[in-house]
């Protein structure tokens, strides 16, 4: 029995009510020897007093020593085995920009990036550029064509961007044209198997004719696609936890990942003030509430240590604000590490606060990684996190006799 089939006998439909606040890539690293980490050298008065009174401990994304993107570690944390459910980024994107995708659409998320004359990419996202350029930018992109297939490219924020195929025979088990490197070209769309050929045909031509259409374009004068899947079968939090779980999340990628394991996803929001107002004025209608924090993940890509403590310390700022709805359990945590010190996604352990009225309190009295590292929780895998706050809040009945 796995653990979804275990849940599914075990829900109780009580009033308990969840809050899962991420804030995007947390866990981080010293810059020098016996320094702090991001999380520890921020100010943060009211997590500290969540993990003073509470429970701590750190989750593993996935496995140790690997390194996760952030879908397979979202999808941990909504309770789903990221090694069982592997999900390319691109139907993330797509269904988190509104995009419909029949069963035999192939999606794939895109980035403008940087090129030098030798095609080796010098910046990955462009400089970040703004959200309207990538609109301008894909309108250029709308005007590729590829006999005998449906071309769909929709923009998403920033540097990002959705691409669709439709047409016959195409699937999508395609290696990633990103070599997510600076240094290094883009590299050739491959097939994974036989059944692939024709897709990695397809985006071969379109990167091919896209380098062509931005070439006079500064910065981004070229792009990299990434995640090409299509939308996958994937039970429903409903059916695996008995919740009716909701979203609040500014960015595309993570309302996607929301949708595609049966989320609501809330009115849009575009800050942090207005994903509070939004969990404030939908509380009474939903038991879970996801709310994702981007930032604190752009600036450990960036390699920018200060703005990522400054970022901990805003997020810090709304903590009176969920808990004054007393949810009956409230967590904090990241859906992976991104250290300022590695400017990109690592392997190590991401910090976990768990507030509720069943917490037996650790010693802990901070919340970072030295202190989370010695909590009452311990290490747990991050797919096992929400199994444990419905036991929390007490929505699940006793196993066996």
């Amino acid at each position: 029995m796995d653990i979804h089939e275990l849940t599914r006998t075990l829900n109780v439909n009580n009033q308990a009510k969840i809050v899962l606040l991420v804030a995007d890539g947390l866990g981080g690293l010293p810059q020098e020897p016996g320094g702090p980490t991001e999380l520890e050298a921020a100010n943060t008065p009211n997590l500290d007093k969540v993990v003073e009174r509470n429970v701590c401990g750190l989750i593993r994304p996935v496995l140790p020593g690997i390194t996760p993107g952030s879908g397979p570690a979202h999808l941990a944390l909504f309770g789903y085995d990221p090694m069982q459910y592997v999900i390319g980024r691109g139907a993330f994107e797509a269904l988190g920009i509104g995009l419909e995708l029949d069963p035999n659409d192939v999606a794939a998320r895109g980035n403008f990036c940087t090129v030098d004359d030798d095609l080796a990419i010098t910046d990955r996202r462009a400089g970040r550029i703004p959200t309207e350029t990538c609109e301008r930018l894909v309108q250029k992109l709308r005007g590729i064509h590829i006999d005998g297939v449906e071309l769909v490219v929709e923009p998403g924020r920033e540097h990002r961007f959705v691409l669709v195929l439709r047409g016959p025979g195409l699937q999508g088990d395609v290696e990633d044209t990103d070599p997510q490197a600076v240094g290094e070209q883009p590299r050739d769309a491959i097939p994974r198997h036989p059944g692939s050929y024709r897709t990695a045909k397809v985006v071969h031509q379109f990167v091919r004719q896209a380098r062509e259409v931005l070439k006079d374009e500064h910065p981004a004068n070229m792009i990299t696609l990434r995640g090409f899947t299509r939308r996958p079968p994937i039970p429903s939090m409903q059916e695996v936890f008995g919740l009716n779980p909701a979203a609040i999340a500014v960015y595309p990628m993570y309302r996607g990942l929301a949708l595609l394991v049966g989320m609501t996803v809330l009115q849009p929001v575009t800050d942090l003030s207005e994903q509070m107002e939004a969990l404030k004025n939908h509380w009474d209608s939903h038991d879970f509430f996801f709310v994702h924090y981007k930032y604190t993940d752009s600036t450990g890509e960036d390699g920018d240590f200060d703005g990522k403590v400054r970022h901990i310390e805003y997020l810090d700022t709304v903590i009176p604000d969920i808990l004054a709805l007393e949810p009956s359990v409230f967590i904090a945590t990241g859906d992976h590490s991104t250290p300022a010190k590695l400017r990109e996604h690592s392997w190590h352990p991401v910090p976990v606060a768990l507030a509720a009225d069943a917490c037996r309190p650790d010693l802990a009295k901070r919340f970072g990684e030295r202190e989370c590292l010695n909590g009452g929780l311990g290490r747990l895998e991050a797919k096992y996190l929400l199994p444990l706050a419905l036991a929390y809040a007490g929505r699940l009945q006793k196993f066996g006799a």
